[in-house]
């Protein structure tokens, strides 16, 4: 009889307990945080540990008892399960809603649209707006010779090595990913036979990539891509400086503009003015388009273009033709002027 007394008193203990760890377990999922906000976002990084989580909800106001929040989140053994990511959270009042949310919510999907030409600083300030990103860091990544090795890629930089692209990240997405995603998709590019095709050209893919860059300031429309890269094919052919207007302006680093005679006398290896044969590497992002034309120029023997007016240009194979087609522009230009001041 006394044993079995003592097995029941020992059931009993064990239920007891049993209930009260429920009863702790319910009173920390269901502890009321007080959330001061219906709707507030929240972003969780990289090597973010529950400890940094709490505290980053405790700062925007969204828990708090951080200790109380973090026990939940180990009751749930959820404690290394949050993703990376930005996240909504929406009403929530306890730990389980608060932790619910972060953990089975999609986070925020950001619409990224790098587009062609767009060189190395015009990239950092675009991912700055819509990622958050210092630019800065994104600038100093495109240099980084670790980064650049990680890439698998032997070069000195990483302009003109980012695809040109519609793409979807989520927000929170690291730096390194990201730019990671955007040369993996250049990479893409390259298939068997464009790479044999630059082999027979005597190009390296770097220089292919080099010269689609010019080719992407230089166009606008696809149709006359194929005919600029033959002007810079002929060119190099008979070893004729590019004299290259979009490598100047990479040079000053200023929103387009008119050149002046003073900046084609600028001392840079990417001065196509003064300098033989192609810059050291690319001056932007060419899309597919312009690599095409790099690789598959038109059969011609143009060596000069100069722009229409109207976003196409006018190609001659001799100076005297050039010439004459460059002051029917500067005539065009003056009679615009006049019209403007008459408004």
């Amino acid at each position: 009889m006394v044993k079995k007394h003592r097995k029941n008193r020992l059931i009993i203990i064990c239920c007891l307990f049993v209930i009260l760890v429920v009863l702790s377990s319910i009173i920390l999922l269901f502890y009321p945080q007080n959330n001061i906000h219906k709707y507030a976002t929240v972003t969780i990084k990289p090597g973010f540990t529950l400890g940094k989580i709490s505290n980053l909800l405790y700062e925007k106001n969204i828990i708090s008892n951080k200790r109380m929040f973090e026990f939940a989140a180990m009751v749930m053994g959820k404690e290394k399960a949050f993703p990376v990511g930005t996240f909504q959270i929406i009403n929530t009042k306890n730990n389980y809603e608060i932790i619910n949310q972060l953990i089975n919510e999609s986070p925020e999907v950001v619409k990224v649209r790098i587009l062609e030409g767009w060189d190395s600083r015009k990239i950092a300030g675009y991912l700055s707006k819509v990622m958050g990103y210092d630019s800065t860091k994104v600038i100093e990544l495109t240099k980084n010779k670790d980064f650049i090795y990680q890439n698998d890629l032997n070069v000195s930089s990483l302009e003109g090595y980012f695809f040109p692209d519609t793409y979807l990240f989520f927000k929170g997405e690291s730096l390194s990913n990201l730019l990671m995603h955007l040369v993996e998709q250049h990479k893409l590019f390259w298939n068997k036979t464009y790479e044999i095709r630059a082999e027979k050209m005597n190009f390296s893919k770097h220089e292919i990539i080099t010269l689609a860059s010019i080719i992407e300031g230089e166009a606008i429309y696809n149709s006359e891509r194929p005919k600029i890269s033959a002007v810079y094919h002929n060119r190099l052919s008979i070893n004729m400086k590019l004299q290259a207007d979009p490598t100047i302006q990479y040079i000053i680093n200023e929103k387009p503009r008119r050149l002046l005679n003073k900046d084609l006398r600028i001392k840079s290896p990417y001065n196509t003015y003064l300098n033989k044969g192609l810059p050291p590497g690319p001056i932007n992002s060419p899309g597919k388009e312009s690599l095409l034309a790099a690789l598959f120029p038109e059969k011609n023997d143009f060596l000069y273009f100069v722009a229409r007016g109207d976003g196409y240009h006018t190609f001659s194979i001799n100076k005297r033709d050039h010439d004459k087609a460059k002051r029917k522009l500067q005539k065009i230009r003056r009679q615009i002027k006049r019209e403007i001041r008459k408004k």
